[in-house]
C-alpha cells in the first residue's frame, strides 16, 4: 500500500486499540494534511470527551503506542492535542520507487469488485448531439474508465431516446416528403433541419399531429411492419453519426452499449401490471400513475409518476421504471450511476422511490443520479449560437480543433499533416479537460480562450508536460519505459514530487466514492506543477551519476502517473507535441542540458515520441 494517509490511519487505529481497548480500535483516526507536518491526526479531540480526559493527555497516550518505525519520524503533539506526523524521506523514496515499477501505479485492484452500470451520453435518435450532451458523454466515459481501472465490472449503457412521440412525428414527416426526396436526404446531412421541419408541422397542423401520435402507438405496439422499417432506418443513420462523434471524442461507447427506450418496450405492460397488482399504480384522470410519498406539488397534492398515458401510450417514466427493473433482474449491479443533467433530479428521485415501493431496490441499493450542471456562455446565459440556437456538438469540436491548429501554425518543425493530427488531440483534449476539471454538478462556463492555452490548469498544459518529461529521456538517449528505481530523496522539490506520486490511489478512490472526475484532474495538475518545480530546482542530466539515475527514475514514475491519469480521463496525448511558449529570462531551459540553450523570448518547440 502506497497511500500515506491510509498507512498512517491504520497505524493510528492500532495505537487507539492498544491505548484504550478494542472498543476504540475502529475510531476515526482523523488524518488530515497539515501545514506543520505532512499529516496530522486529530483523533484525540473527539475521543477526549468520551474518555473524560484532556485532549493533550489522550494524544500523549496515542503517541506512546504509535509504531511508525520505518515510516515516519517521531510523532509530535502540538496545540490542544494534534499529533503531527512527518514521513521519513527514505520511506517516501521507497514507495515512489514502487509506484514507478508497478503496472498499476500503486493503485490496488478493488478487493470486493462490483458490477457497476453507468448510463451516460443518451442522445436522441435522428437529432444531432448538442453542447448539453458533451458533459454527460465525457464525464460518464471518464467514470467508466476509472471504475474499470479500479477493478470493477463496468457495464456502459447508452440509453438513447428512440421511442417517444417525436419518432412518430419524424416517421410521419418522412412518409409525407418521400424517402427519396431532397428533404429526406437531410437525415444524412442535416438531421436537425429535418427534425425542425417535422416539429413545425406537428405544432401547426392538428391533423399531422394526430397522425404522428397514432404512428408512435403503432410503433410501440409493433403492429405495423412499415413503421418499424422506417424507424430502423432512422436508428441506423443515427448510429453511424454517433460512431463518428464518439470516435472524435475518444469515447469508449460502441453500438453494443446502446440500450435505448425501445429495448424495454416488451417489459412495459408487465411493469404496469406488477405495479397495479401491488397497489402502487392507480388510474387517475384516465392515466395509470404512481404517487410515491414525499413529492408534493405546488397545490400540496402528491405529484404523479405517469406510467401509462390516458391514450394508452408509454412515456419516459414507463421506460425508466422498466430500465430499473431490468438492471436489477438481469445485471445484478452493486451500483448504478445515471450521468444525466441536473434538471432531471426530481424525475429520478421519484423513479427510484417508486422502484423502492415495488420492492425492486433493496435497502442500501446504490442507484445514484450523478447530476450534470448546465453549460453556459461567457455572458452567464445558456450557450447559444449567434442565431440563438443551442450549438451542435460537432461544430464545437470542429472549432476547438481549428483553434488549436491556428496556434500550431505559429511554430515551425512539422509538416501540415502532422500539425493536423496534433491539433485534433490538443483541441479535443482541451475541450474534454476543461469540462472534466469542473465539478460535474456545477454550472460550467464554456470559454475557448480559457481552454486552449498551454498555461495553467488546462488540457494542453498537461499534454505539454508529458512531452516535456519525454524530452529529457530523448536527450539522454534512454527509453523511458525501461527506467526503474531506486529513487533517492535529497531535495525538498524531490520529496514533494515523490510524496504526491503516492496519492494517486487516493485520488482514484475519491473519484470512485463520489463519482466526481474533477478530483483526478486536480490531482494530476498538482502533480504536473510539482514536476515543474522539481525541474527548476533539481538538474537531471547534469547531476552526478547516482543522482542522475534517481532523478530519471522519478521523472519516469511521474510520466507514468500523468499519462495514466490522462488516459483514465480520456484526454488524448499527442505522439508529438508542439507548443509556442514564451521563455522568460530565468527559464530553466538555460539551466539544464535537457533543453537547448536559447535566448530570452524565443519559442520552445518540444517534439516527443510516445
Amino acid at each position: 500500500m502506497t497511500d500515506p494517509q491510509q498507512v498512517l490511519a491504520d497505524r493510528v487505529r492500532d495505537a487507539l486499540g492498544a491505548a484504550f481497548g478494542d472498543d476504540y480500535a475502529d475510531s476515526d483516526p482523523v488524518i488530515r494534511p497539515s501545514q506543520f507536518a505532512d499529516y496530522q491526526s486529530n483523533a484525540a479531540l473527539p475521543l477526549a470527551k468520551k474518555l473524560k480526559k484532556r485532549p493533550r493527555d489522550v494524544a500523549d497516550e496515542i503517541v506512546a503506542r504509535l509504531d511508525l518505525a520505518g515510516i515516519a519520524d517521531a510523532p509530535e503533539v502540538s496545540g490542544p492535542g494534534f499529533i503531527n506526523l512527518t514521513l521519513s524521506d527514505g520511506w517516501i523514496a521507497d514507495q515512489a520507487t514502487a509506484v514507478g515499477d508497478d503496472p498499476r501505479l500503486g493503485v490496488p485492484a478493488a478487493s470486493d469488485p462490483e458490477t457497476v452500470v453507468i448510463e451516460y451520453s443518451s442522445p436522441n435518435i435522428a437529432k444531432e448531439m448538442h453542447v448539453g450532451h458533451l458533459r454527460t458523454t465525457i464525464v460518464g466515459d471518464a467514470l467508466a474508465r476509472i471504475f474499470e481501472f479500479a477493478g470493477h465490472n463496468v457495464i456502459r449503457d447508452n440509453h438513447v431516446g428512440d421511442w417517444g412521440t417525436p419518432y412518430g412525428m419524424l416517421i410521419e414527416h418522412l412518409i409525407d416528403v418521400g424517402e427519396d426526396s431532397p428533404d429526406a436526404r437531410l437525415l444524412r446531412t442535416d438531421p436537425n433541419t429535418f427534425y425542425a421541419a417535422a416539429r413545425r408541422k406537428f405544432d401547426s397542423d392538428p391533423g399531422f399531429a394526430d397522425r404522428a401520435r397514432g404512428r408512435i402507438v403503432k410503433l410501440q405496439a409493433g403492429t405495423d411492419p412499415e413503421t418499424r422499417r422506417l424507424w430502423e432506418e432512422l436508428v441506423g443513420l443515427s448510429k453511424a453519426y454517433l460512431r463518428d462523434i464518439y470516435g472524435l471524442l475518444r469515447v469508449t461507447l460502441t453500438d453494443d452499449d446502446i440500450r435505448g427506450e425501445s429495448f424495454y418496450n416488451h417489459m412495459l405492460a408487465d411493469v404496469a401490471s406488477e405495479l397495479t397488482d401491488k397497489g402502487i399504480a392507480v388510474v387517475s384522470d384516465g392515466a395509470l400513475c404512481a404517487f410515491p410519498p414525499g413529492f408534493p406539488g405546488r397545490d400540496g397534492n402528491p405529484l404523479p409518476v405517469i406510467i401509462r398515458k390516458s391514450d394508452g401510450g408509454w412515456n419516459y417514466s414507463s421506460t425508466d421504471l422498466a430500465t430499473v427493473k431490468y438492471r436489477v433482474d438481469k445485471m445484478n449491479p452493486g451500483r448504478v450511476l445515471y450521468v444525466v443533467g441536473s434538471e432531471q433530479a426530481l424525475h429520478f428521485k421519484m423513479i427510484f422511490a417508486t422502484a423502492k415501493l415495488a420492492g425492486w431496490l433493496a435497502d442500501g441499493s446504490r442507484f445514484e443520479h450523478a447530476q450534470i450542471g448546465m453549460v453556459q456562455g461567457k455572458d452567464g446565459g445558456r450557450l447559444k449560437t449567434r442565431e440563438g440556437d443551442t450549438p451542435k456538438l460537432s461544430a464545437l469540436l470542429s472549432e476547438s480543433v481549428e483553434r488549436a491548429r491556428a496556434i500550431l501554425d505559429e511554430v515551425e518543425g512539422l509538416d501540415a499533416e502532422a500539425k493536423d493530427a496534433i491539433a485534433e488531440d490538443v483541441g479535443i483534449g482541451a475541450l474534454k479537460y476543461a469540462d472534466l476539471s469542473t465539478a460535474r454538478d456545477s454550472t460550467y462556463t464554456f470559454d475557448f480562450d480559457r481552454m486552449i492555452t498551454f498555461k495553467g490548469d488546462t488540457g494542453p498544459y498537461l499534454q505539454y508536460a508529458t512531452a516535456r518529461i519525454r524530452s529529457i529521456f530523448r536527450r539522454a538517449g534512454i527509453d523511458e519505459t525501461t527506467v526503474t528505481g531506486p529513487i533517492v530523496v535529497t531535495e525538498k522539490a524531490e520529496r514533494d514530487l515523490a510524496l504526491k506520486l503516492l496519492s494517486f490511489g487516493a485520488a482514484i478512490s475519491g473519484v470512485i466514492e463520489t463519482s466526481e472526475p474533477h478530483r483526478l484532474c486536480g490531482y494530476v495538475f498538482e502533480l504536473a506543477s510539482l514536476f515543474t518545480t522539481f525541474y527548476e530546482h533539481c538538474p537531471v542530466l547534469k547531476a552526478d551519476d547516482e543522482t542522475r539515475r534517481s532523478r530519471l527514475a522519478l521523472c519516469a514514475a511521474t510520466l507514468r502517473v500523468v499519462t495514466g491519469a490522462l488516459g483514465l480521463l480520456g484526454v488524448p496525448i499527442p505522439e508529438r507535441m508542439l507548443a509556442p511558449v514564451p521563455v522568460p529570462s530565468d527559464s530553466p531551459v538555460s539551466n539544464d542540458s535537457n533543453w537547448p540553450t536559447l535566448p530570452a523570448g524565443c519559442t520552445v518547440v518540444v517534439s516527443a515520441v510516445r
